[in-house]
């Protein structure tokens, strides 16, 4: 099974986003909260769903298995919770009190009571056998999002939006103690097994690990530049498993404060995470729609893989053609050999997504900017990190150096566009004008002049000696994402959120062309080196190739697995390549052959970070397979049934000789391994290239 990632285990594919998951207390079922109200159960023999419990008619916030595994607990958007029959999954009370929407569920150690936290700043105990309320603490005048019992059970913590961790009574409703410290809403609290520690987890991307006892605050673990949004101790109390904004697990060492190890392979926040009562699994519930299953039972250090780990946000080449530079939410920074695909060097230092990089105009160093709000300057040969900028007051999220390479440009969500001296690190200037995030910046190819795409919906040019504004460009109907200037510097181009990529005369500041051909957002746009050409790339999974004289479509790369936000041209001695970052963690290098009208494309090599494939691979009768490990294969395309499960469909189902015969109608594929360096480019088949009309 060469390529199977760390702790793969079935990848669980929901209709609606995951915001809740639990384990029942004796591992064998898993209930997954989805935002149209629905719980789903799952048995964890096989991973196969076994029943839906419907009833909620908003999102379900949190749920929860009773301790004797008897009884579950759930509570939603719709103001309710609602009390199930494990077994049957039959809803057997409908409990109505909260004048908000429910946050947070937990059951109390003995299980005779549930607590709830709410919108409506209260936290409220019922009797978890005939739905009445106990007892109702109040004190909050702002939302509360979590609530955790202590194991020992005399003890409830509360997380609030007023940033503050709180500590009950659970006899006389009467809050015992404030822990202070967190600057932002606390998302989740847990307690660890033993209870003598507490752990919270905040919008200020921080998780803070607290005394019980004595409410001190004993580590602060941070550094990964996205808020955190879920948190779970481990059956020793000796690990905390965490989930973040940017999509992200990481399980830290609670004695040290250290992270050990990062799971990534969600595409979008991550909004809980439970430990089996085992301790060797995590499970994640993302708002992408999944649950992701994650063997932790081997938590030794991790093999480097080849390609980014999730989203590529830029690729950059290097002056000479010889270098790519590519950057993503995995935080890194990876440098690329250019002609052979292979990865040189990976630069780690940032603690957010990295989303711009560029190289200088002799191409010894290059500049990247990230969520963490600050721009870094690194030693290309070395990959040592020279310089850190901060100034900025919220994520960099577009480079630039300028043509002479003394001065590099940073465009922020804080309205602002600085200008850096690359020598000393100095800001030199500031650039202040547009209502609202700047996305893209660009320097006129003699460096006198400086483009920005906004948030806005508006292109400005400024004089890089004064920072005066000196002209607005406005025609796009949404955000502005991307900015470029022609080589020639007569012409400029953009996109962004209306779908349309303009090309306008810098001179005259008119859109001479609408370039139309995308369905959904263009993150990028690029001029080839002559500058006749311009590539774009979009939400809609495609490339585009047009030509920048006659506005015509030349080409349309098609058949991407995700989002391409990362485009750039990289052209030697040898012809003219087109370099792709793809959602789906990959960077691609393309050769492009102009063809009269059209244009040819041809892949040259990937770059990804590889996964099991057994797209029509025959599992008939393999032995020694779990029904977990059957059924990753069969999500990855795998054909037929294991020997030993064939035996158990015939008890159960039909006859040995009635699903043998159905079986063998799949046929015997070879299994396909993505994750091979092998130079495989020669068999690589031209991809379609359409013809646009006129």
């Amino acid at each position: 099974m060469i390529g199977v990632q760390f702790g793969e285990l079935p990848l669980l594919t929901e209709d609606y986003g995951v915001r809740s998951c639990a384990y029942s207390p004796d591992g064998t079922s898993f209930a997954a909260g989805l935002f149209n109200g629905d719980i789903n159960l799952y048995t964890t023999s096989s991973w196969e769903r076994i029943r839906s419990l419907k009833g909620h008619t908003k999102w379900v916030r949190g749920v929860a298995y009773h301790p004797k595994g008897n009884q579950m607990a759930s509570g939603s958007e719709d103001n309710t919770l609602r009390l199930w029959d494990a077994g049957t999954g039959t809803c057997t009370h409908i409990i109505v009190g909260h004048n908000g929407l429910v946050n947070g569920i937990a059951y109390s150690p003995q299980g005779d009571q549930v607590a709830s936290a709410s919108w409506d700043g209260t936290v409220r105990l019922w009797d978890s056998i005939t739905g009445d309320r106990r007892l109702t603490l109040s004190g909050y005048i702002k939302p509360v999002f979590c609530v955790a019992y202590a194991p020992k059970g005399g003890q409830i913590a509360t997380g609030a939006d007023d940033r503050t961790v709180r500590l009950w009574s659970v006899v006389t409703g009467e809050c015992s103690r404030t822990l202070l410290g967190h600057s932002d809403r606390i998302w989740d609290i847990a307690y660890s097994p033993q209870g003598h520690q507490l752990a919270s987890t905040s919008e200020d991307k921080s998780i803070r690990l607290w005394d019980a006892e004595t409410g001190a605050c004993r580590h602060i673990l941070e550094g990964h530049g996205s808020a955190v949004l879920g948190v779970a101790y481990s059956l020793r109390g000796d690990q905390v498993a965490s989930g973040y904004q940017n999509g992200t697990v990481r399980l830290w060492d609670v004695e040290a404060g250290v992270c050990l190890r990062t799971l990534t392979g969600h595409g979008d926040a991550i909004l809980s995470v439970a430990y089996s009562p085992k301790g060797d699994q995590i499970a994640s519930g993302s708002w992408d729609r999944t649950v992701r299953l994650w063997d932790i039972s081997d938590v030794s250090p991790r093999v480097e893989s080849r390609g980014h780990i999730t989203k590529v946000c830029g690729v950059k080449c290097s002056p000479k053609g010889d270098q790519i530079a590519s950057v993503g939410w995995d935080e890194t920074i990876r440098l690329w050999n250019a002609q052979t695909g292979e990865c040189l060097k990976v630069l780690r230092g940032h603690t957010g997504t990295v989303g711009s990089i560029v190289y200088s105009p002799q191409g010894d160093y290059i500049a990247s900017g990230s969520t963490d709000k600050t721009v870094r300057l690194w030693n290309v040969e070395s990959g040592e990190c020279l310089q850190i900028l901060t100034g900025h007051g919220n994520s960099v999220e577009s480079m630039a150096f300028s043509p002479q390479g003394d001065q590099v440009a940073s465009a922020s969500r804080d309205k602002s566009v600085r200008l850096w001296n690359v020598a000393t690190g100095d800001c030199c200037a500031t650039l202040n004008g547009h209502t609202d995030s700047v996305l893209g910046v660009t320097y006129s190819p003699d460096g006198r002049q400086i483009v920005t795409g906004s948030l806005d919906c508006t292109i400005r040019l400024w004089g890089v000696e004064n920072g005066e504004l000196h002209r607005f460009f406005q025609g796009h109907e949404r955000w502005v994402k991307c900015v470029a200037y022609s080589p020639q510097g007569n012409q400029l181009a953009s996109s962004g959120g209306d779908v349309r990529v303009r090309l306008w005369d810098v001179e005259e500041g008119e859109c001479r062309f609408i370039l139309i051909g995308h369905s959904d957002w263009v993150w990028r746009v690029a001029y080839s080196q002559k500058g006749d050409m311009l590539a774009s790339g979009s939400e809609d999974k495609t490339v585009r190739l047009w030509s920048t004289v006659s506005g015509q479509c030349r080409a349309v790369i098609r058949n991407f697995q995700d989002v391409i936000r990362a485009a750039d041209w990289n052209t030697t001695s040898d012809g003219m390549y087109l370099v792709t970052g793809c959602d789906d963690g990959s960077v691609l290098k393309w050769q492009v052959e102009e063809e009269e009208e059209l244009c040819s494309v041809r892949l040259q090599w990937s770059a990804t970070n590889g996964t099991l494939t057994m797209t029509g691979a025959s599992i008939q009768d393999v032995q020694g397979l779990t029904l977990s490990n059957k059924q990753l294969l069969k999500q990855r395309g795998a054909v037929g049934e294991p020997e030993h499960m064939l035996r158990e469909a015939s008890k159960k189902v039909m006859t040995m000789a009635s699903v043998v015969s159905k079986l063998k109608q799949s046929s015997d594929k070879a299994v396909q391994d993505p994750s091979s360096n092998e130079d495989t480019s020669s068999e690589l088949p031209s991809l379609q290239v359409e013809e646009t009309e006129s």
